[in-house]
C-alpha cells in the first residue's frame, strides 16, 4: 500500500511554487487529482495555504527531487522515515458518537429492537455507543420521548457501518440455538403429536391378551363353527333312528 505524505495539499503547493515537477508527478506523489493540482497552479484550489517543504520534513530527499525535475516520466518516491511512529490502536469501549448525531440514537435502538430482538444490550451499545438503560427505557416505553420516536436502520443514520451490523447479528444468530437448548425448551415432532392413541382394552376381558390380532381371533372362531356344522352334516340317519 502506497504512503501518502503528511499535509498533501500543503506539500503539493510547495511543489507547485518551488518546482518544476509536472502535475501528473505532483498529483500521483500527493495522492491528488491532476486537475486539482493544476488548480492550486491556477489559484482555484488551495488559496490561504502555505507550502510545506517536503525536504525539510523529511519526506523526500533533495537527490529525489532533482532526479524527477530531469525525467517527467520519474515517479517520486517518499524518503524512508528515521523514525517510525507506532499506529495508534482504538481503545476498546462503547462506540463514540459525534454530537450532531446523538438524538438519533433513541430511533436507532428502537429499529434495532423490533428488527433484531436477538441482539443483546452490549451488542447494541458496541454499535451507537448508548447505555443499558436507555435501551430498558425504549424497550418499556418509559423513555421520555417514546411517543415520538421512528424506528430508522442506523446504516442509514450513519450511526454504524453495516459490516459491523452484519457483524453482530451472525454473532447473535449463532449463540441463540445454545441459549434455546440451555432453556431446555424442546417441541415435540409432528409425528408425534397427531400419532393416533392405542384402543383401550375391553372392560370384560382386562386381561386380554393385546399382543393378538384381531382378526387371528375371529379366524379361529370361524373355523371352529365350520367343523360344528361338518359333525353335524356326517351324522348317519342310522344314529338318528337310535336316538328316536
Amino acid at each position: 500500500m502506497s504512503q501518502t505524505p503528511l499535509m498533501p495539499k500543503a506539500t503539493a503547493v510547495w511543489l507547485v511554487e518551488n518546482t518544476s515537477l509536472t502535475f501528473e508527478q505532483i498529483a500521483e506523489f500527493c495522492k491528488l487529482h491532476p486537475l486539482e493540482v493544476k488548480g492550486i497552479a491556477d489559484g482555484e484550489v488551495a488559496a490561504g495555504i502555505k507550502g510545506l517543504d517536503p525536504i525539510t520534513s523529511g519526506q523526500l530527499t533533495r537527490e529525489e527531487l532533482e532526479r524527477a525535475a530531469k525525467d517527467p516520466n520519474h515517479h517520486l518516491r517518499l524518503a524512508e522515515r528515521k523514525v517510525k511512529v507506532p499506529e495508534i490502536k482504538r481503545a476498546k469501549g462503547p462506540r463514540y458518537t459525534p454530537v450532531s448525531k446523538r438524538q438519533d440514537r433513541p430511533n436507532a435502538i428502537l429499529w434495532l429492537l423490533r428488527n433484531h430482538p436477538e441482539l443483546k444490550d452490549a451488542q447494541i451499545i458496541r454499535l451507537i455507543g448508548t447505555t443499558k438503560s436507555t435501551i430498558a427505557q425504549i424497550r418499556d416505553r418509559t423513555h421520555w420521548n417514546a411517543q415520538t420516536l421512528t424506528p430508522i436502520d442506523p446504516v442509514s443514520l450513519g450511526l454504524c457501518s453495516q459490516i459491523d451490523l452484519d457483524f453482530e447479528v451472525g454473532r447473535a444468530a449463532k449463540d441463540r440455538p445454545a441459549a434455546l437448548a440451555e432453556a431446555g425448551s424442546t417441541l415435540l415432532s409432528a409425528e408425534e403429536t397427531t400419532a393416533p392413541e392405542p384402543p383401550a382394552a375391553p372392560a370384560s376381558q382386562p386381561f386380554a391378551d393385546m399382543s393378538k390380532p384381531k382378526r387371528q381371533e375371529e379366524a379361529e372362531i370361524d373355523v371352529d363353527s365350520v367343523f360344528a356344522k361338518l359333525k353335524q352334516l356326517k351324522r348317519s340317519p342310522q344314529d338318528e333312528d337310535d336316538e328316536d
